[in-house]
């Protein structure tokens, strides 16, 4: 079921429309947890959203995949400068409208539908409440927002040419942290080089895993060869090079565990229950043989929400859970 939202973001618009996304720190900078923050976790791929800047909406975006941990766009330069750098990032395609609507002007009839908690403006003059960012709304007010104008309904029901992907994105991310870490002087090229093939789950890093774990912990696959060293802690979000080295931040996985690992499709709890996101669809589940891999390996007619895969040491449980607050989709 699509959901509708509107994004007030004057000071961003530009480089958020420019780039295909939408930015928000995690929680603001008293470290209370958001709502409007929490909502881009919330928002869906096909999901439509409202871009709101300068009392005006000039774009209509289509999200294009589930929201992920991400630093603050380097674009951003000053802007937010009492943001915290860790945030969400969602990818977006955006096409304009044929005229910008102003939502001032239809706030008689946007009133009645305008959310009574957490609304994008007030009900009374129309403009943009602090701290809003991305809203949810009634289709009512799409409708309303759109009644005037027009635009490329084909491009936005099929997300674009130019809509961002989550590899694409990951890519340009780590590209940027790569520069960073071999311009750190605080590092030896020896350590610099292990750091770079951390990024792609080999040398140091794998070595490390590998003397910990012995085959995928989903597929019970231990053939090598089949087998991908994942960060649990995703090498982008590492803030050190021990983080990114350290063996105990790994799984080994078959190549489809690892997308839904990465993805934040499937995690684990700390005695190694396995969890399947609410947010994965059940067929595709099916497709992946999910539902034969847990009667196989673990007696299960249908693959449930929950099943073990056995202990996890200390030091993994504490990545895992930085993975189930910060990449797995819980809602």
């Amino acid at each position: 079921m699509v959901q509708y939202w509107w994004v007030n973001h004057k000071q961003t618009a530009r480089q958020e429309i420019e780039g295909q996304y939408l930015w928000s720190p995690k929680v603001e900078a008293n470290g209370a947890r958001s709502e409007f923050y929490d909502n881009m976790r919330r928002a869906s791929p096909g999901d439509i959203v409202l871009s709101y800047a300068d009392q005006l909406i000039r774009y209509i975006g289509r999200v294009a995949e589930f929201a992920f941990a991400a630093p603050k766009p380097a674009e951003f330069g000053s802007v937010g400068e009492y943001w915290n750098n860790e945030g969400w990032l969602l990818p977006m395609f955006w096409t304009p409208l044929s005229q910008p609507v102003r939502p001032m002007v239809l706030l008689d009839r946007l009133r009645p539908h305008l959310p009574k908690k957490y609304s994008p403006i007030s009900s009374e003059t129309g403009k943009g409440n602090q701290k809003a960012y991305l809203a949810a709304v009634p289709v009512d007010i799409f409708d309303l927002v759109t009644s005037g104008s027009t635009f490329d309904y084909i491009a936005l029901a099929h997300g674009g040419a130019n809509s961002l992907k989550y590899d694409v994105v990951v890519d340009i991310l780590e590209d940027e942290l790569e520069r960073s870490v071999l311009a750190d002087l605080d590092l030896d090229e020896t350590t610099k080089k292990a750091v770079i093939a951390a990024r792609r789950g080999q040398g140091t890093f794998r070595k490390n895993l590998e003397s910990i774990e012995s085959g995928c912990r989903l597929t019970g696959i231990t053939n090598p060869s089949l087998l991908i060293a994942s960060h649990i802690k995703p090498w982008r979000a590492c803030r050190t090079a021990a983080e990114r080295l350290d063996g105990k931040n790994g799984l080994l996985l078959t190549p489809d565990a690892d997308r839904l690992f990465d993805r934040g499709y499937i995690t684990f709890l700390e005695k190694g229950e396995v969890m399947v996101s609410p947010r994965v669809n059940r067929d595709d589940l099916r497709r992946l043989g999910f539902e034969q891999l847990a009667f196989e390996r673990f007696g299960f007619v249908e693959a449930p929400k929950v099943w073990g895969v056995g202990d996890f040491l200390p030091q993994q449980q504490e990545y895992l859970s930085y993975h189930r607050s910060a990449v797995f989709l819980t809602e």
